[in-house]
């Protein structure tokens, strides 16, 4: 064990215990509630395990991406919500810097970390919708160190969808209303469903800092409207064009705003255009796909006071992704493997990024492959490598200039219920802003940006 865990106070270690406890206890307590089917099982009369992989959500299964890619509809219309709450807790392997200050707040601790209610389901035999809103309990802290909560619209999907079935094709077409580039994929190699599903909201330094821009930072920022094929099972193709979610989209990106510091509002110059190409195959209990997609997105600059700047014109970005999955799915069994690499270039004419340079690229790697028997019991394992163009302005916190981070996350995880996970992760750092040690100038080492994360996910319908 190493001298920074080692060195914990009593208090740390019983109150660790005691949070051992209450996760057990409350595991015992919500089993019995909780064993109602979901919002989309209700909606099918499927378990749950029908369309996620092995019972983890949100990883689909075939029978899961066709229910999505025809709009939710499959089944009668049922009452269409349902709630979600994150108990967790988070070590970090050295939780103070050089100077003494605390690097990851409430670190070590049980807390009530979020909270969702969803609305969602089938509207009509041809209109269905997938909606979340999200409390997060400990979102930021004011001037004197009070944390404050916060509200605001998450993940939603809003689907039109017709389906031709002939002798001998099967074509599906819809159309998507979205506010999160890739919330749309139905495949868990994109960014907005892909791993980690779950992670800590409050560690400071647990992932990685720098991401290439579809890989998250547009999410609930914008409004995505586009169109979409699937043919035969076999080839999926679809064109969306984003802009700002602002004016009657507002509802979308609730909870971000112009001239707050703490959830600044993101704005696009114009419609900036998205693509998705996938190739599928299934034999048997085997599925797999390989795909690749792309965006160019036109962002403008917030000043300091987190308001936006329309004269002086837009950094671009384009991510061009490449990712595939594998599923096997056979009772007890279900092996899943994802895969996805994304470069992106960034141009920056007016350096309101970089300081260095008017060009730059980074470039994401990430994966992951998961074993579930049972649908109980699960262990995954990924890897993620992040690299890219060293800038002493954007990567101000490191000693190279660097944002290349690299690592590795274990997890291993138990689903007593269809509605309860249970987990234990941990992300071991090899490399953290271009450098295996003292990466910051000041001593600190990747190693001990190393979090260790155990949680309780908890839904009721």
């Amino acid at each position: 064990m190493s001298k920074a865990f080692a060195g914990d106070d009593a208090a740390h270690r019983l109150t660790g215990r005691i949070w051992m406890l209450a996760l057990a206890v409350l595991c015992l307590l919500v089993a019995p509630v909780v064993r109602a089917l979901p919002i989309f099982a209700r909606q099918t009369g499927q378990s749950c395990v029908a369309c996620h992989a092995g019972g983890q959500f949100p990883e689909l299964t075939p029978y899961g991406r066709m229910f999505k890619l025809n709009g939710y509809t499959f089944g009668e219309r049922t009452v269409p919500i349902a709630v979600m709450a994150m108990l967790d807790m988070t070590r970090t392997r050295l939780n103070h810097d050089a100077s003494g200050n605390i690097v990851s707040p409430k670190d070590g601790l049980p807390i009530f970390d979020s909270a969702s209610i969803f609305l969602a389901g089938k509207i009509t035999d041809r209109i269905g919708a997938f909606t979340q809103f999200t409390y997060s309990n400990y979102d930021h802290q004011d001037s004197d160190g009070h944390w404050i909560g916060h509200w605001a619209s998450d993940n939603m999907d809003f689907r039109y969808v017709d389906r031709i079935i002939g002798d001998a094709s099967d074509l599906i077409l819809g159309t998507t209303l979205h506010n999160n580039p890739t919330v749309q994929d139905v495949w868990n190699s994109s960014p907005a469903w892909s791993y980690p599903y779950i992670s800590s909201s409050i560690s400071t330094v647990g992932s990685p800092q720098f991401l290439p821009i579809l890989e998250g930072t547009l999410a609930q920022q914008v409004v995505g409207a586009g169109g979409y094929l699937y043919w035969n099972r076999t080839v999926y193709a679809e064109v969306s064009l984003y802009s700002t979610a602002d004016g009657i989209w507002s509802f979308m990106s609730k909870g971000n705003k112009a001239g707050d510091p703490n959830h600044p509002q993101i704005y696009l110059k114009g419609q900036n255009p998205y693509w998705r190409l996938a190739l599928t195959h299934e034999w048997g209990p085997h599925n797999i796909m390989v795909g690749t997609f792309g965006i160019n997105a036109n962002v403008y600059p917030n000043d300091a006071n987190s308001m936006p700047i329309f004269t002086q014109g837009v950094t671009r970005y384009r991510d061009i992704g490449v990712d595939a999955q594998y599923q096997y799915i056979l009772e007890p069994n279900t092996v899943t493997a994802q895969a996805r690499y994304i470069h992106e270039n960034i141009s920056d004419p007016n350096n309101f990024v970089f300081g260095n340079s008017q060009s730059a690229n980074l470039n994401s790697l990430r994966l992951k492959a998961s074993y579930i028997y049972q649908a109980k019991y699960g262990v995954s394992l990924s890897f993620f490598n992040v690299t890219g163009t060293a800038d002493s302005v954007s990567y101000a916190g490191s000693a190279n200039s660097s944002p290349a981070t690299q690592g590795w996350m274990p997890e291993i995880f138990w689903i007593p219920v269809p509605n309860i996970r249970v987990g234990l992760q941990y992300t071991h750092f090899t490399k953290y802003l271009g450098a295996r040690s003292n990466y910051d100038g000041h001593g600190r080492n990747a190693s001990d940006n190393d979090t260790l994360f155990l949680y309780l996910w908890a839904a009721y319908w």
